[in-house]
């Protein structure tokens, strides 16, 4: 049985333009394993349904440019990825268990959903609440959103520097002949998100790119994305202090950009599925049914031609003195590193 909103106009055609349709049933269970990973997140069925029917949806508005699109409601819970503190938080001001489902207002408020269904925001030191109902609330953000577009810049993602801190507690595979990576290679992977034996569920993904851009999973980028999706090292700033290109292996950032991997598979000769982003966004990255991976945005290259390679080359330092470990490994180093 589809969904039957009672929410505005204006909320229907937002939430339609982003994907959204009555009988959307999109799989939970990568996220929900994923959040497990990175935070012992609990679902509850009322998070369940949410995501079933929101889950991967960016709501840019309309007409979408920079700045609306800045401002967009990500309905995406791996947002809350190492966030279980804060989420204990905002439970404990909701004085009920919230389960994260996204974030607003430009990634600066963290979305989460009670067990009765209600949905909460946290801005700051204040958790509210933001409607009765589901539809009440969505109709809230959606007008809440364009409000906001005007007057809100941009600056690095919320939580990015989390990453620097786990950089500096996480200790590579001491065992150099185990090592799939170079040392400092395996503790920037491993602070990203990865360990051996990693094997995250992709129905999620696979779903909803179906859905949205008629992608079709082969077995190498189902093989990539159950070991290194949703790893990634933020972009922080200042950006000289990045020892290493930014990337994050989310299948997600393509949503919508059929055409783009289309064009990039046809110079490549090869069924390119995409498994993610390189340097703040501006290039996608996406493999081949043998494994290869290709990068490009309007034109096409080879980054690697085997995953392990793509992964040692995404974590190579761009710069010799990054080799320096009290360069890399502070998280409030202001050096060029």
């Amino acid at each position: 049985m589809g969904y039957d909103p009672t929410w505005s106009p204006e909320t229907d055609g937002v939430l339609r333009r982003a994907g959204w349709l009555p009988d959307r049933a999109v799989p939970t269970d990568t996220w929900e394993w994923i959040l497990r990973e990175r935070g012992s997140f609990v679902p509850h069925e009322a998070a369940r349904r949410f995501l079933r029917a929101f889950g991967g949806l960016v709501t840019y508005g309309w007409p979408a440019d920079p700045v609306v699109t800045r401002s967009a409601i990500r309905f995406d819970p791996l947002r809350a990825e190492w966030e279980d503190e804060t989420y204990r938080w905002m439970s404990r001001q909701a004085r009920t268990s919230l389960y994260p489902v996204g974030r607003a207002v430009e990634g600066s408020s963290r979305l989460g959903i009670a067990e009765d269904g209600r949905l909460y925001i946290a801005a700051g030191n204040r958790v509210e609440l933001l409607g009765a109902t589901v539809d009440q609330a969505l109709d809230r953000l959606v007008a809440e959103q364009g409000v906001r577009t005007a007057s809100r810049t941009v600056g690095v993602s919320p939580g990015a520097e989390e990453f620097w801190r786990r950089l500096d507690a996480v200790e590579a595979d001491a065992d150099a002949a185990g090592r799939r990576w170079p040392a400092p290679a395996d503790r920037v992977l491993r602070a990203a998100g990865w360990f051996p034996g990693r094997s995250v569920p992709v129905t999620t993904w696979e779903t909803i790119l179906l859905e949205t851009g008629e992608h079709e999973m082969h077995a190498a980028a189902r093989r990539f994305l159950a070991e290194f999706g949703q790893v990634g090292v933020p972009c922080r700033a200042p950006l000289d202090t990045m020892p290493w290109m930014d990337f994050q292996l989310d299948p997600l950032l393509a949503m919508w950009d059929a055409e783009i991997l289309d064009h990039l598979g046809e110079q490549a000769g090869a069924d390119l599925y995409p498994v993610g982003m390189v340097d703040r966004r501006n290039r996608y990255l996406a493999i081949a049914e043998d494994g290869a991976v290709y990068t490009g945005m309007d034109s096409v290259s080879l980054w690697a031609a085997t995953p392990d390679e793509a992964l040692e080359k995404l974590t190579r330092p761009v710069r010799p003195e990054a080799l320096d470990p009290t360069s890399i490994w502070s998280p409030t180093s202001t050096r060029a590193t």
